[in-house]
C-alpha cells in the first residue's frame, strides 16, 4: 500500500423540538459514502445549552460510523485470513 488517501467526514446537525440529530457522512472510502446517525434530547428540567446537544449527537453519530468501519475491517481480515478475528475492541 502506497500513496496518500483522503477520507472526509462531514457532520450535519439539525434541531427540532429539543431533539438534535446529527449525521456523520464519510466520503472518499470505496465503494461509497457511509453514514452514522446520532441524536440528543434536552430534558425539560435541564438548561437548554445547544452546544451540548450538538456535541452529544455528533459524538454518537461518529461512534456509529466508527463501529461500521470496525465491522468492515473485521470482515475484510476474516475474508483474507479465513480465520475468526479476536481481540479487536472498538
Amino acid at each position: 500500500m502506497s500513496g496518500t488517501k483522503s477520507w472526509t467526514v462531514t457532520i450535519s446537525i439539525s434541531e427540532h423540538d429539543h431533539v438534535v440529530t446529527a449525521e456523520a457522512r464519510l466520503s472518499g472510502k470505496p465503494p461509497g459514502p457511509m453514514v452514522g446517525e446520532g441524536t440528543a434530547r434536552c430534558h425539560p428540567a435541564d438548561e437548554n445549552v445547544p452546544d451540548i446537544g450538538d456535541e452529544l449527537a455528533a459524538s454518537r453519530a461518529l461512534h456509529v460510523l466508527a463501529d461500521q468501519l470496525l465491522d468492515i475491517a473485521v470482515k475484510d481480515i476474516e475474508r483474507h485470513t479465513h480465520e475468526r478475528v479476536r481481540g479487536i475492541e472498538p
